[in-house]
């Protein structure tokens, strides 16, 4: 059988609501990950999770007076060490069960999870073939971004990807579904449907 990993991506206050970046049903997504985690029929042999970790990103941040273009510009979130940038409480339940943390964007933007790396110094794909693992299910916010582009990169990579929509939030639903063919043109596997709140 083979050895699947869940990898939840950037669940963490800033993106939920009351953040500085949230994602409208983010809360919702934390709290259904953690029962997804905790129902025995979804068996995983590893969990991890992706954080945003921003010391300074450059013009990921708008500059100070700017409106950002929530494209490639976006308000300050996730400073590293801060309130905003930790996980959400809702997943405190499931804590002992996440391995290692992912964390990505210290000096420049950073949308997939491969590009963070734990607190060894390890990359995701790297932590992951080290243990063997050859399919990943990816969760988390925000579906048209940060989701979308651990899923791409896990599919790249080689692992047998599937992104789990129901445990996902998007930020707007016109990227959100422009992201769907370009996750199924990669190989990538998508069960349930996006949440998309406006």
């Amino acid at each position: 059988m083979e050895s699947r990993a869940l990898v939840i991506v950037d669940v963490q206050n800033d993106f939920c609501e009351g953040g500085s970046l949230a994602v409208r049903g983010g809360t919702d997504v934390a709290h259904e990950i953690t029962r997804w985690i905790g129902d025995a029929r979804n068996s995983y042999g590893h969990v991890v999770a992706t954080q945003d970790w921003h010391v300074d990103p450059g013009d990921h941040f708008a500059a100070p007076g700017t409106e950002p273009d929530y494209q490639h510009s976006w308000p300050v979130h996730c400073p590293a060490d801060s309130v905003g940038a930790e996980l959400r409480e809702e997943l405190r339940p499931v804590l002992p069960r996440i391995e290692a943390v992912f964390r990505k964007g210290r000096h420049a933007a950073a949308y997939s999870g491969f590009e963070g790396v734990d607190d060894d110094g390890a990359g995701l794909a790297t932590w992951l073939r080290e243990r063997d693992v050859q399919a990943v299910d990816v969760c988390g916010i925000a579906t048209d971004y940060c989701v979308k582009a651990t899923a791409l990169d896990a599919a790249r990579e080689g692992f047998a990807t599937t992104v789990l929509l129901d445990l996902t939030a998007g930020v707007a639903a016109e990227s959100t579904t422009a992201a769907l063919p370009e996750l199924e043109a990669a190989g990538v596997r998508l069960v349930g449907t996006p949440v998309v709140r406006s």
